[in-house]
């Protein structure tokens, strides 16, 4: 069964998601050539328990980093190591807060010092809009999923059909899990109602969708090495639409 929240419960997941917003952007400000990966964790980490928070990406198991950062052809699960970044590379930047027993997520993909891929990230941004504006009372999960869909393939990108976007609530992970592709007849796909927080994803890649998971089993890469990006916010249904909690 997808939760749903009581008014009580939401103001949490807001104020959650305000907090991982901070966090996000202090943490992107410092995404710089030179800077290393593990520089960013460690801004996110200081940040959110500057918040009162805590890192919901270090509870999931045996994963025990507060961010998950990756680079160019990295999809998503990228271990925040000593890689240094450098001009011209996409960095994909996603992250959790936890506190009062809700967690929120999001996540952003940026170009550093260059506008080579301003298209490409162009695409994200805008099927993430789209797919936002599908999460109202009423609709269905296959609903947001088409909008992802149709909105990549028309700039000419690829949805990943293996990772998905979520509830997100008590759990950092839970029902409904919302495909970036639509796998079968919306009708068939779960009811969205009032109440429920989803954490819409926009993963694609410049190529093929197909993926493989690196040698430190988390970091997850394209295939073909073309570029990828993630896109995500967490969304409360409201009554009247969708309510985006990571911005402000």
């Amino acid at each position: 069964m997808i939760p749903i929240l009581n008014e009580k419960e939401m103001k949490i997941m807001k104020n959650n998601g305000q907090k991982l917003k901070q966090v996000m952007d202090e943490a992107l400000t410092r995404v710089k050539p030179g800077v290393t990966l593990q520089e960013i964790e460690e801004v996110a980490i200081k940040k959110i328990e500057e918040l009162g928070g805590e890192p919901s990406f270090k509870m999931v198991p045996n994963y025990h980093w507060a961010t998950c950062i990756n680079l160019n052809e990295g999809i998503v699960h990228g271990i925040p190591d000593d890689t240094p970044i450098k001009k011209g590379d996409l960095v994909s930047v996603d992250a959790g807060f936890y506190s009062q027993d809700f967690h929120s997520d999001m996540a952003r993909t940026i170009e550093v010092e260059t506008k080579k891929r301003t298209k490409f990230l162009q695409a994200g941004k805008r099927a993430l809009e789209k797919a936002i504006r599908q999460a109202r009372p009423g609709k269905r999960v296959g609903d947001i999923s088409l909008a992802i869909e149709q909105a990549i393939k028309k700039a000419g990108y690829n949805p990943v059909k293996r990772l998905t976007g979520h509830g997100v609530g008590r759990q950092l992970h839970q029902e409904p899990m919302i495909p970036c592709f639509l796998k079968e007849e919306v009708r068939k796909t779960p009811l969205l109602k009032k109440g429920m927080v989803l954490a819409i994803e926009v993963i694609y890649t410049q190529g093929e969708p197909a993926l493989f998971v690196a040698d430190d089993g988390w970091t997850i890469r394209t295939q073909d090495g073309k570029i990828a990006a993630l896109f995500e916010e967490t969304v409360a249904l409201g009554a009247n639409g969708p309510l985006i909690l990571t911005r402000n």
